[in-house]
């Protein structure tokens, strides 16, 4: 085993009790071994703590941290980065699995190319064959055109340690935080694109997602962040791109606030 890994995996908790065993032996069964895992809770009021560190004591890859107190979502993810040392990152939460493949395959594309900042699951493309390397530019037209990269969870990414740390980490706005960093990194990192099915996302009646609040102002909260994206200085995107994208985004808004109504 390699003293430094190559990626870190990041997998934050909170009351993740029924599921985070899974999520733990999802990582362990990676064909890809030169990884540490990082376990980071936020103040859990069930037996989460207890089952990671009875891992932990089993495999010296595992690190479990406990925060003094409750951080949220985004900047809990920010805390378990400060913890890595691999060159990479890969967030898993704790109620998802990865595949045994997923890992091995991340790191590879990755590594084929070195001055990418992240990458991201896609879906296929009919032209080129995975791994895909996209620089700015193209990231944002593609994700206007179809392949919405830009609404990817955090599950779907691995990405370059000192990228992320560049470009600040997650700002930690509720909810929209993943959606808000992917906007800011690929202003200025090339990304690789690589297939869909390397993890496994669990639904379920927890998450914040399903919450009333979720339902009420994630549209517009997402339409915030793609108003402030594409109306920055550095956006890659030509003029005229963009100010087609603000119209669609108008579009759509107004579209919404009429089904409210009727």
């Amino acid at each position: 085993m390699n003293d430094q890994p190559l990626v870190s995996v990041l997998m934050t908790s909170y009351n993740r009790e029924k599921y985070i065993e899974e999520a733990i032996k999802s990582v362990l069964s990676s064909t890809y071994t030169n990884f540490e895992l990082i376990i980071v809770d936020d103040c859990s009021k069930d037996r989460t703590v207890e089952i990671a560190k009875n891992y932990a004591a089993k495999d010296p890859r595992i690190k479990v941290y406990v925060n003094e107190q409750n951080l949220g979502d985004y900047p809990n993810r920010n805390k378990a980065a400060s913890y890595a040392k691999g060159k990479y990152i890969k967030y898993l939460d704790a109620d998802d699995l990865i595949y045994y493949y997923g890992l091995e395959v991340m790191v590879n594309y990755m590594e084929r190319y070195p001055e990418a900042g992240f990458g991201l699951s896609s879906v296929a493309d009919h032209y080129k064959p995975f791994p895909i390397y996209l620089d700015p530019l193209h990231v944002y037209l593609e994700h206007y055109n179809g392949y919405g990269h830009l609404y990817r969870a955090p599950g779907s990414s691995i990405i370059r340690l000192d990228a992320f740390n560049e470009v600040g980490g997650f700002s930690g706005e509720r909810m929209i935080g993943d959606i808000e960093f992917w906007f800011r990194i690929a202003r200025y990192y090339s990304m690789v694109k690589f297939p869909a099915e390397l993890y496994w996302s669990r639904i379920h009646e927890e998450q914040e997602s399903k919450t009333d609040y979720a339902k009420k102002h994630y549209p517009k909260l997402t339409d915030q962040v793609e108003y402030n994206a594409l109306r920055h200085t550095d956006c890659p995107l030509p003029a005229i791109e963009k100010s087609k994208i603000l119209k669609k985004i108008k579009h759509r808004k107004y579209h919404r606030i009429i089904k409210r109504y009727f």
